[in-house]
């Protein structure tokens, strides 16, 4: 799953810069999008103080920071000396899907893949609503990001479950490596009105259904630890299996 997340980044990004521990993985027509400028630490290091200092250098220029380590063990050990530089530490769970994929409810909304055009005025009301005060520049770049994806996976589906009206009111992305077996479940959104009326379960219990039918064994979400969505998760069959790493600095 870890080699998995980070092939993904590395295939999106428009550029890649190599360094012994991981990479920074960037896109300059994107600047509001801050996972899609980030440095990722893949293997263990000799001295996680370092790490700060290392992101100055792989995302100069850029007026944040995103780092996600994906070892545990030295995201623990990085913890400190990120705390000092004036970054936010967020633990995240590996979730893997276990048992039968869940059935639509009787009488509930039905999903299915969408194209990117119908999520559009969804995706940047969310936005609108998620940050009130980014102009409608910032606001386009973090609904096209999404185009983005379509460049990190062998297949990527957007998977939505539409009202009666047609408009779609929660949606997810779909990432499938076949050939590893492979399936990640990624950036869930409902929007605000449509809430608690059984999209969200739609939506992943369809994506769940196609990433078995695609012949991934291995379907996996990543979730903040201390986050309430993880606990509805864990109703759908989800099971942590591991955790990785993120810090933060605005």
């Amino acid at each position: 799953m870890r080699a998995f997340l980070a092939d993904f980044a590395r295939r999106q990004a428009r550029r890649v810069e190599e360094f012994p521990c991981g990479f920074a993985a960037t896109n300059d027509a994107l600047p509001h999008s801050r996972v899609d400028n980030q440095l990722f630490v893949e293997r263990p290091l000799p001295d996680p103080a370092a790490l700060p200092a290392l992101a100055d250098r792989a995302l100069a220029g850029l007026p944040y920071r995103l780092v996600t380590v994906f070892d545990e063990g030295t995201g623990e050990a990085a913890i400190g000396p990120f705390t000092a530089a004036g970054y936010e530490h967020t633990a995240e769970l590996l979730m893997v899907h276990r048992g039968p994929v869940p059935a639509p409810r009787p009488g509930g909304p039905r999903a299915g893949t969408v194209e990117l055009a119908a999520l559009r005025g969804p995706l940047a009301r969310r936005w609108r609503g998620f940050l009130p005060d980014a102009d409608e520049e910032a606001v386009r770049q973090l609904v096209e990001r999404r185009d983005v994806r379509r460049g990190g996976a062998e297949t990527v589906h957007f998977v939505g479950s539409p009202t009666g009206g047609g408009e779609i009111a929660a949606w997810v992305d779909l990432y499938l490596a076949p050939a590893a077996g492979l399936a990640q479940i990624e950036d869930l959104l409902t929007a605000e009105e449509h809430l608690g009326r059984g999209h969200g379960h739609a939506v992943v219990a369809e994506a769940l259904r196609l990433a078995e039918a695609a012949g991934c064994a291995t379907r996996f979400l990543v979730a903040e630890a201390d986050d309430w969505p993880r606990l509805w998760y864990a109703r759908l069959g989800f099971t942590t299996v591991g955790r990785i790493h993120a810090f933060e600095r605005a």
